[in-house]
């Protein structure tokens, strides 16, 4: 193949490429159920897991954070889950879900990325964790692994803002001002 042709293939191929794992604002999220652990739910001072289903993401304004089962995904994003806490939205209307992909865990982790997220749950009831042992969302949003995405939908499941990496302190705060409008 020839140097020339190998640029034009490349050119039309990459667009293609670096838009396959975002987001569409005003879209819903791409449908997926986790069925294998699920949601983390306490219940009479234990905890069970049930299925989660994304369909599932309205009646509140909500942050979805997405993360591969290892710390460096889990404090990509750690400063918007501290503005987030100190923020102290409304917990009838907002709501933060964190699906965890376990299946992205460093070899021999995934049990102890389990207990965290059981012990989170204990810490912070309103928070949504879910537990995906599979990598079911993170193959159906094609997201990058070993990484973080944050996704804000409004209450009727609608994307208003998504991106995966670190966001920036400029990006946080334009995170909180558009919860605060999506909750006035």
């Amino acid at each position: 193949m020839s140097a020339r042709l190998l640029v034009v293939a490349l050119a039309l191929f990459l667009p293609f490429s670096a838009l396959a794992n975002l987001f569409t604002v005003g879209q819903r999220l791409p449908p997926v159920g986790v069925y294998d652990a699920g949601e983390v739910i306490a219940s009479a001072g234990d905890m069970d897991y049930r299925p989660w289903n994304s369909v599932g993401l309205t009646g509140r304004v909500r942050v979805v954070m997405h993360l591969a089962g290892r710390l460096s995904a889990r404090d990509e994003n750690a400063p918007l889950s501290a503005a987030l806490a100190a923020a102290h939205l409304p917990p009838a209307r907002f709501q933060t879900s964190i699906i965890v992909n376990a299946d992205d865990a460093i070899p021999g982790s995934a049990v102890f990325v389990r207990a965290s997220l059981r012990s989170a749950k204990r810490e912070s009831p309103s928070t949504q964790f879910i537990i995906d042992n599979r990598g079911a969302v993170k193959r159906a949003w094609q997201l990058t692994p070993g990484s973080a995405a944050v996704v804000v939908v409004d209450s009727a499941g609608l994307i208003r803002f998504a991106k995966e990496g670190a966001l920036t302190p400029a990006e946080i705060n334009q995170v909180l001002s558009l919860l605060h409008q999506l909750l006035q």
